[in-house]
C-alpha cells in the first residue's frame, strides 16, 4: 500500500511539473513573439517625401524639387508627408530651406497640413479643380481614393461619322475623354481626410486638370451620355495616342484582334512569371 502510495505521488509530482514546465515554457514562448514583433515594428520601413535637391527658404515647390525618400518607420512622425501625398504640397512655398535628400516636413510648407484650410491650397498652380458626377461602377465600384490616378471615358449619343448634319439617327459612342488626372478628393474626403469611412459612398470624384481640360469634361457633362473612370497604377505615365472613338460597329470589327492580342498578353506575362 504504502508503494502505490508512493507511486501515485510520483505520478502527481511529475504531472505538476510538466504542467508547470509547459506554462514556463507557454510564457517564455510569448516574451519571444512579443519581442520578435517588436524587432519587426522596429525595422518596418515608410515612404516620406523628401528633397530632390537643396530648396531655399520661399522655394514653390514643383514636381522635379521632391522625390519619395524610404525610412525605417519608427523614426517618423505625424510632421512626416507620405511621399503619396505630394499633390498636396506642390505649388505651395517653404518656411524654411531644405538640404538635398533630406526630409519635407508639413511645418516646413506653408499653412502646414490643416484640414480646415480646404482644398483649394491643394490645387497646383494653372491648375484647376473639377468635379465630375461618378459612383458605383462608374467609379470602379467606389475603389476609387484621394491620390488615385484614373482616366476618363465618356459613353455620349453622337452623330455618326461621316454623316450629313441632321442625317441619320445618333448612334452611341465611347471614347477616351481625359487620361492619367489625379483624383484630389471622392465626394468630400480628401487625403487630409484621412481614410473613408466604411461603407460610405461618394456622387462626385474632384479631378486635378487643366483649364483647357476642365472645359472638356464640364462640356461632356452637358452631353446626353454618361462619365466612367478606370483606375491606373500612379507609377504608370504611359499615354496612348490616337484612341479611336468606340461603336458597334469598330467593335464588330476589332473584337475578335483584341481577344487575340489578350491572350498573347497572358501568355507573355505567363512565361515570365514561370522563369
Amino acid at each position: 500500500m504504502k508503494q502505490k502510495l508512493l507511486l501515485l505521488a510520483s505520478v502527481a509530482v511529475g504531472v505538476l511539473a510538466a504542467f508547470l514546465a509547459h506554462a514556463w515554457l507557454r510564457a517564455r514562448g510569448a516574451e519571444v513573439d512579443r519581442r520578435l514583433a517588436a524587432i519587426e515594428r522596429s525595422q518596418r520601413t515608410a515612404e516620406i517625401l523628401g528633397a530632390r535637391h537643396a530648396l531655399p527658404k520661399g522655394a514653390v515647390l514643383r514636381r522635379e524639387d521632391v522625390a519619395p525618400m524610404r525610412t525605417l518607420a519608427a523614426v517618423t512622425s505625424d510632421d512626416n508627408i507620405p511621399a503619396d501625398q505630394a499633390v498636396l504640397v506642390l505649388g505651395r512655398p517653404l518656411l524654411h530651406a531644405v538640404s538635398a535628400e533630406d526630409p519635407i516636413l508639413w511645418s516646413y510648407i506653408d499653412g502646414g497640413r490643416d484640414a480646415s484650410r480646404g482644398l483649394a491650397d491643394s490645387i497646383q498652380a494653372r491648375m484647376r479643380a473639377v468635379s465630375i458626377p461618378v459612383s458605383g461602377a462608374a467609379a470602379v465600384s467606389g475603389l476609387v481614393r484621394p491620390n488615385d490616378h484614373v482616366d476618363v471615358l465618356g459613353s455620349f449619343s453622337l452623330p455618326a461619322e461621316g454623316a450629313a448634319a441632321g442625317g441619320a439617327e445618333p448612334e452611341l459612342v465611347t471614347l477616351t475623354v481625359l487620361q492619367n488626372a489625379t483624383v484630389l478628393a471622392t465626394g468630400t474626403e480628401t487625403a487630409r481626410s484621412g481614410s473613408r469611412r466604411e461603407g460610405a459612398g461618394y456622387g462626385t470624384v474632384t479631378l486635378l486638370v487643366s483649364p483647357r481640360e476642365a472645359e472638356v469634361l464640364v462640356f461632356a457633362q452637358q452631353m446626353k451620355g454618361r462619365l466612367f473612370l478606370t483606375l491606373r497604377n500612379p507609377s504608370d505615365l504611359h499615354f496612348e495616342e490616337k484612341l479611336p472613338r468606340v461603336d458597334f460597329r469598330k467593335i464588330e470589327e476589332e473584337l475578335e484582334g483584341l481577344n487575340a492580342e489578350r491572350q498573347k498578353r497572358l501568355g507573355a506575362a505567363s512565361r515570365a512569371t514561370a522563369r
